[in-house]
């Protein structure tokens, strides 16, 4: 059972929030509301790289382009509330930067949460975002992620499945897959554990299951 200490339904949800809810609800479960965290290495690689850029600077100039670094955002319509790492102004469209420390790989989780930063930009600014990108800091390279409607729709979908778990009481099960081969939670999830006793438990239950003849 989760602690009471669960935040309401109503409360804003931090941006990051997406990004764990998209990658492993459980993740998210243990993170926002049990108040579970763990470090591993990857976990601390990325704190080091958000020491460097998050931290709040005037309005810039770098290469003929205004730059903001670690620019509050927010969204009434989404009940969204965060900070973005960059947000450039190409003219007067913004372009948000999330700096990641891995290898340039997809990852939707990452996407989903450069999208709600873009969709925060333009209830802000009232401009369209129709771009970001992902920073990968292992590769210094930039890889652009393009805000399709379907994109904006799972980013809507993730915050509905947020707040139905904020109003509910239920710890979800581990996944026990490939993710949770690098989770820095890995050892509180005990997601091996876990899953293999309910895969038990099924296994016997399909034992005992009565057939017609």
């Amino acid at each position: 059972m989760m602690s009471e200490a669960r935040k309401d339904a109503d409360d804003l949800i931090p941006i990051s929030a997406l990004n764990h809810f998209s990658y492993c609800p459980r993740r998210y479960a243990l993170i926002h509301i049990e108040q579970t965290y763990d470090e591993n290495i990857y976990t601390m690689r990325g704190h080091h790289l958000h020491e460097r850029t998050d931290q709040p600077t005037e309005s810039g100039w770098e290469e003929g382009m205004r730059v903001e670094r670690a620019l509050p955002l927010w969204s009434k319509r989404l009940g969204l509330i965060g900070k973005a790492d960059v947000v450039e102004f190409h003219g007067d469209t913004p372009y948000p930067v999330e700096y990641k420390s891995g290898r340039n790989r997809r990852f939707e989780n990452d996407d989903l949460q450069v999208c709600a930063q873009a969709m925060c930009l333009e209830e802000m600014t009232g401009k369209e975002v129709p771009r970001g990108a992902i920073y990968h800091h292992s590769s210094r390279r930039r890889r652009e992620v393009s805000f399709t409607p379907e994109m904006r729709q799972r980013v809507e979908e993730a915050i509905k499945g947020i707040r139905q778990m904020l109003g509910s009481c239920t710890l979800p099960p581990p996944v026990n897959d490939r993710r949770c081969e690098h989770c820095s939670l890995k050892e509180s999830c005990m997601p091996s554990v876990i899953g293999e006793q309910e895969r038990a438990r099924v296994l016997v239950r399909g034992l005992f299951v009565a057939k017609e003849s």
